[in-house]
C-alpha cells in the first residue's frame, strides 16, 4: 500500500520542490522598512494573468483575416458571443493597466535606486519585460483592424523607413506589403498571441529568479545580508503574501469598476470605424500608455531624422541607468538633487503625455520640443549628481 504523499515526495525527489518553495516562498525574507509600492510586482502578475485568460477567449472567436477582423471583434464577439464583450473589455482595459501598474512600478524601481549593484541584473530583465509588453501592446493594437490601429501601425512601422540602408526593405519585410495589409495583420497576431507571451514568461522568471538571489530593495537603501533578512524581516509566505492578497482584492474592485463602468478610455471611439487604407484620421496617435514617447519623436519636429533617434533613446536610455547613476547613495529620499530632477522628471512625463494627444502645431510644437529636452535632462543630470554624492559620502558628509 502507498504511503500517503507518495506521490508528492516522488515529485520532490525528482524535481525539488520543497528546495524550490523555499527558495521562492517561505523562506524568502523582505525587510520590514518597505510600502505599499513594492506590491505592484505582483500586480503586474496578476494583470498578465488576467490579459492571458482573457485572451484565450478572445482567441476562440477571433479571425486574423484584413475582411474579417473587424466584424469577428464588433459582431462576433461584442454581439452574438455570450459575454463577449465582458472578455473585450477585460482584455482591453487589462492592457492599459498594465501600462500603469508598469509604470508605478519602475517608478519605484527608480526613486529607491534598486536597479543599483547588485541589482543590475534584475533591472535589465525587468526592463527588457516593459520592452516585451510594450510590443506585444503594439501588435495586439492592430488585430481589431480599426480605423486608428490601422493607421497607429501605418505610422510606426513607417519609422523603420530612416534606418540607413536596410530602413525601406526593413518596412516592407515587417508588414509583408508595400502598406500594412492582411499579411501584416496575420504576423502581428502571430507574434501577439505565440512568441511575444513566450518570451514575456521566460524573461518573468529570470526577472524573479534574480530578485531572489540578490534580495529585495528597501526604502532607505540599505544592504541586509540574508541572515539579517531572515533575523529581522518578513517571510514572502504566508506573511507578506496575505498583504498582497490584499492589495489584489482593493486593485480587483477598481480593475472591475472600470471593465463594466468606465471601459472606455481603453477604447478609442475612432477604432469602432472599419479600417481605410485611403482615408487617413485628421490626428492619428497611439494609445495613452505611448504618448510620452510618441510625443518625444513629434518633438524634434524640424528634423525626423533628430525625432527618430530621440524616440529610440527614449525607449531604451533607463535600461541604462546602473551606470548613468553610480551614486554610492541608494534611494532616492537621501538625495535632495536627484528628488528635485526627479519629480522634474515625473511631471515632464505626465506633460508629454498630455500633450502627446493634441495636435503637433503651432505652440504645441514648441511645447513638444521643450518636454522632450526635459526627458532627456533628467538622465544626462545623473553622473554629475553621482559625482557630487560620491565626492560628498568620501568627504564624510552625512547622507
Amino acid at each position: 500500500m502507498e504511503k500517503k504523499g507518495g506521490l508528492m515526495k516522488w515529485l520532490d525527489e525528482r524535481l525539488a520542490l520543497t528546495t524550490l518553495w523555499k527558495v521562492m516562498m517561505s523562506e524568502y525574507y523582505l525587510p520590514k522598512n518597505i510600502n505599499f509600492l513594492w506590491s505592484f510586482g505582483v500586480l503586474t502578475i496578476l494583470v498578465f494573468v488576467i490579459l492571458v485568460i482573457s485572451g484565450i477567449i478572445l482567441l476562440m472567436y477571433y479571425k486574423p483575416d484584413a475582411n474579417m477582423a473587424f466584424d469577428s471583434v464588433n459582431k462576433t464577439i461584442m454581439m452574438d458571443v455570450a459575454f463577449g464583450w465582458v472578455f473585450r473589455h477585460t482584455h482591453a482595459v487589462a492592457a492599459s493597466i498594465m501600462f500603469l501598474v508598469l509604470y508605478i512600478h519602475m517608478a519605484r524601481g527608480i526613486y529607491y535606486g534598486s536597479f543599483k549593484p547588485p541589482r543590475e541584473v534584475v533591472w535589465i530583465t525587468g526592463y527588457i519585460l516593459f520592452v516585451l509588453m510594450s510590443a506585444t501592446a503594439f501588435t495586439g493594437y492592430l488585430l481589431p483592424w480599426g480605423q486608428m490601429s490601422y493607421w497607429a501601425a501605418q505610422t510606426i512601422t513607417t519609422l523603420f523607413e530612416k534606418i540607413p540602408y536596410i530602413g525601406p526593405d526593413l518596412v516592407i519585410w515587417i508588414r509583408g506589403n508595400y502598406i500594412v495589409a492582411d499579411a501584416t495583420l496575420t504576423r502581428f497576431f502571430a507574434l501577439h498571441v505565440t512568441l511575444l507571451p513566450a518570451l514575456i514568461l521566460i524573461f518573468t522568471a529570470v526577472h524573479m529568479y534574480a530578485v531572489r538571489i540578490v534580495g529585495s530593495n528597501n526604502e532607505d537603501g540599505i544592504p541586509m545580508s540574508k541572515e539579517e533578512k531572515k533575523k529581522n524581516g518578513i517571510p514572502f509566505w504566508p506573511v507578506f503574501m496575505s498583504k498582497e492578497f490584499f492589495v489584489m482584492s482593493v486593485f480587483l474592485l477598481f480593475f472591475f469598476y472600470l471593465v463594466f463602468f468606465n471601459y472606455d478610455f481603453a477604447m478609442d471611439p475612432i477604432n469602432f470605424q472599419p479600417a481605410n487604407y485611403l482615408q487617413t484620421p485628421p490626428h492619428i496617435y497611439p494609445e495613452w500608455y505611448f504618448l510620452a514617447y510618441y510625443e518625444v519623436l513629434r518633438g524634434f519636429f524640424f528634423s525626423e531624422t533628430l525625432g527618430l533617434i530621440a524616440f529610440v533613446a527614449s525607449m531604451f536610455i533607463a535600461l541604462f541607468l546602473p551606470w548613468l547613476d553610480f551614486s554610492p547613495i541608494v534611494s532616492g529620499k537621501h538625495r535632495p538633487l536627484f528628488k528635485i530632477m526627479w519629480w522634474i522628471f515625473v511631471a515632464d512625463f505626465v506633460f508629454l503625455t498630455i500633450l502627446g494627444k493634441l495636435p503637433p502645431t503651432g505652440f504645441y510644437a514648441w511645447l513638444g520640443f521643450f518636454g522632450a529636452i526635459v526627458f532627456f535632462v533628467f538622465f544626462f543630470s545623473l553622473p554629475i549628481i553621482s559625482i557630487i554624492e560620491k565626492r560628498k559620502v568620501a568627504s564624510g558628509g552625512e547622507q
